[in-house]
């Protein structure tokens, strides 16, 4: 029994030896702050050593025996460079123009003839918090309920509290830990002027308030004075007015597509000119073909087409020609060559560079496919076909197809 008294001593003698101290420091970013050590403890010490983070990084040392200090400015990729001073007499370190990086634990170690307590320090370094902002986003009135959707929002905030007040009394709150990121918390607020919100951030030691001026961000209904029977007629008019909305909204659309489409058409009607490769007019036929019927195909950028010959097969001593003219006005719209197909020696030709990637002739049927249809692609397109002495020609005017996007341009609906 007495031996196990005597060992139970030495155990908490031993542990009180070396006993841990601890505190919790808090700072703002930018600030100073001093770690200050226990001038008792400090005097029996030879070695005075300072450490950081949890792998004990040494920073600072002051050696009793030669009254040298030692501040460790490089480490730690030279982390507190030129922001550290050690006092000799006291043993406190000063930490000047603190970062948030500088959070974390600070460790003092005493080392002498006989053991001496440790002390622990867990800094927080705040930063400067930022200004709540608050935005409208919506408003309801109806009878006597008049409220908007207001959300109060801060970016790049952490370890903070986000707070809605209404007076003296917390509405609502969120909080966010050690994590940088953005908080919005929403609250519904009542047109009334005698109520007084605000928005507040806060942290251990700051905090920052916005107040809400209601007039500014939740506008008044303007039928609040409106009597209650004016109101029931209005919602009771509402399904017939949705109908009439709508009526006139189709007619609309109709008419303008209308237009749409007569503008198309007059565009279609310039005359025709085929040239030749070399850029020569056909003499035979002065390069006109009046007589052609012109077929109008509309295609939406980035899709595909296919100019249809209307043969079931090419025979064998037939020539398929593909020329290509541009919108412009009467008279100056050149049709130059862009692809031709020689059934007699199966050769094929094209000529165009601008388009040539995009065009594929159909050796069986020659009819001609563009893919991938842009702006340069709109136009006249002319497919000409000799056979035993005889010409054919058809006339296709490739026109943009509007997307949804641009149809909901011209139509409200």
């Amino acid at each position: 029994m007495r031996m196990f008294l005597f060992y139970f001593s030495l155990l908490v003698n031993g542990a009180l030896g070396v006993m841990h101290k601890s505190q919790s420091v808090s700072v703002m970013e930018g600030d100073s702050v001093t770690l200050y050590a226990d001038p008792t403890e400090i005097q029996k010490a030879d070695l005075i050593l300072w450490t950081f983070g949890p792998d004990g990084t040494r920073i600072a040392q002051f050696n009793r025996m030669d009254h040298k200090i030692s501040l460790y400015k490089e480490i730690l990729d030279g982390k507190f460079r030129d922001r550290l001073t050690l006092d000799s007499k006291t043993g406190s370190l000063t930490i000047t123009n603190t970062k948030t990086t500088d959070s974390g634990l600070y460790k003092l170690e005493l080392i002498g003839k006989k053991d001496i307590p440790s002390m622990k320090f867990s800094i927080i370094v705040y930063a400067y918090l930022p200004v709540p902002v608050l935005t409208s986003y919506s408003s309801q009135c109806f009878l006597s309920h008049h409220s908007c959707l207001l959300v109060c929002s801060v970016v790049n905030a952490s370890a903070v509290s986000l707070s809605w007040y209404k007076g003296n009394s917390v509405l609502s709150s969120i909080s966010v830990s050690d994590l940088s990121i953005s908080l919005s918390l929403p609250l519904e607020v009542e047109y009334q002027e005698k109520n007084t919100y605000s928005c507040v951030i806060n942290n251990t030691i700051s905090n920052q308030t916005t107040h809400l001026d209601i007039n500014t961000l939740c506008q008044p209904c303007s039928a609040a004075g409106l009597s209650t029977t004016f109101i029931g007629v209005i919602c009771a008019a509402a399904p017939v007015s949705v109908l009439i909305l709508i009526f006139c909204c189709f007619h609309y659309c109709k008419r303008r597509w209308k237009k749409i489409r007569e503008k198309q058409h007059s565009q279609e009607d310039i005359p025709l000119t085929d040239f030749r490769p070399n850029g020569s007019v056909d003499q035979q036929d002065n390069g006109m073909f009046v007589g052609d019927e012109i077929t109008s195909v509309s295609v939406m950028v980035g899709h595909s087409v296919t100019l249809q010959t209307g043969i079931p097969e090419i025979q064998k001593n037939e020539l398929i020609r593909w020329t290509f003219a541009e919108y412009r006005e009467i008279g100056r719209s050149p049709f130059v060559v862009i692809a031709e197909y020689n059934k007699s020696n199966n050769q094929q030709n094209r000529f165009n560079e601008r388009i040539l990637e995009e065009l594929e002739l159909n050796h069986r049927t020659g009819s001609l496919t563009i893919t991938g249809i842009t702006q340069r692609h709109y136009g006249y397109y002319k497919l000409l076909m000799s056979s035993e002495g005889q010409r054919i020609s058809k006339t296709f005017s490739v026109v943009a197809k509007p997307s949804r996007k641009e149809r909901r341009k011209t139509c409200p609906l």
